[in-house]
């Protein structure tokens, strides 16, 4: 089995690891009946309606 000749250091150890640890922005769409923003896939927040139908009762 291969051994590695150095010992890395910790900053380079750490560096690699971090690079897994990036973020994305999720997506975001916007809702056909009131133009809000809201997560695909879900009721739309602000007016409760989701696929053409309400889905929940915002008061």
């Amino acid at each position: 089995m291969a051994v590695p000749k150095k010992k890395k250091s910790k900053a380079k150890v750490r560096a690699g690891r971090a690079s897994n640890w990036r973020l994305t922005a999720s997506a975001r769409s916007i809702c056909p009946r009131c133009t809000t923003v809201k997560l695909p896939h879900t009721v739309c927040p602000s007016c409760g309606w989701y696929k053409g139908r309400q889905a929940v009762d915002v008061a």
